[in-house]
């Protein structure tokens, strides 16, 4: 009986670096009906996923969780997902990370190694992880940064990608990062589009302490002479790019949108492509990284 004959099971597997999530992505999946297992060896996923297409309808999507502690994880998981793609379940791959830094302190705040330290430093032993995940990063359908999230923003960006809406295969979802350069770029952007280009409000009075979503910055932003023609064509870029994802079988999209301090321009012109791209069928939403760090 082939996997179409059984009925389609929603595989996620979720992956990433030790210290930025998984335990949090594996409890909101369970919340919205995932069948979560954590830490199975490589080797059983198949066989998982193959029980759950046979349960007659008792699971219907399935979430793997899996660390650097399986023995051959990459190579091993890596194979997996052609696998279960061969096996016509299309798994999406979740793959979390954050900066050494954040990792470091929650590493020390509960006062626990690394699992690849050894008798090395901490830092040593996040290294030696991204370094073995770098390929599953690479395969992945949605990359998330948990730097700059808070629990609960974590859990949101994870009930946008995998909340059933009981339409088949699930359509494009974009994320739109304002972002200010001076504190670096996003490193989970897909994209990274610079609109330093247009008059910066910060140099109108009445403006300067405003942000991008007051009305009075996002009509000054908005209405400048090039800014029309840039988002009409950059949308239809948008739209080139989304259909490829779409064929690639990429469902989801992280754009970010920088300009000096991620105050005004930046917040402005993401809310607009928000609002675009929303009417284009795309499922997006804003995240402001540095609005409030001026």
């Amino acid at each position: 009986m082939t996997t179409a004959e059984r009925g389609a099971l929603q595989t996620v597997i979720v992956t990433g670096l030790s210290g930025a999530g998984r335990s949090t992505a594996a409890k909101c999946l369970e919340d919205l009906g995932f069948f979560v297992v954590d830490n199975l060896p490589p080797e059983l996923v198949a066989t998982m996923a193959d029980l759950g297409s046979r349960s007659q309808g008792a699971v219907t999507k399935l979430a793997v969780v899996m660390d650097v502690r399986s023995r051959a994880f990459s190579t091993d998981l890596t194979g997996v997902v052609a696998d279960l793609a061969q096996r016509g379940l299309s798994p999406r791959v979740l793959f979390l990370e954050a900066s050494d830094s954040l990792l470091i302190r929650r590493f020390e705040s509960v006062r626990r190694a690394h699992p690849l330290q050894g008798d090395g430093r901490l830092v040593d032993g996040i290294a030696a992880e991204r370094v073995i995940l770098e390929p599953l990063r690479g395969i992945a359908d949605l990359i998330i940064d948990t730097s700059d999230r808070s629990v609960h923003e974590l859990r949101r960006a994870i009930e946008e990608a995998f909340s059933s809406d009981g339409l088949g295969a699930p359509e494009l979802r974009a994320t739109v990062v304002s972002f200010g350069f001076k504190y670096g770029l996003p490193p989970d952007a897909d994209l990274v589009v610079d609109v330093r280009f247009l008059p910066n409000p910060y140099w109108i009075p009445e403006l300067r302490e405003l942000t991008g979503e007051d009305p009075a910055v996002a009509d000054y932003v908005l209405t400048q002479e090039s800014t029309p023609g840039f988002l009409d064509r950059y949308v239809e870029i948008l739209q080139i790019i989304g259909a490829g994802y779409r064929r690639e079988g990429k469902h989801y999209l992280t754009l970010a949108v920088g300009c000096t301090g991620g105050k005004h321009r930046s917040v402005a012109i993401s809310r607009e492509l928000v609002r675009r791209l929303t009417e284009l069928g795309v499922r997006a939403t804003v995240v402001n990284r540095d609005l409030g760090r001026e």
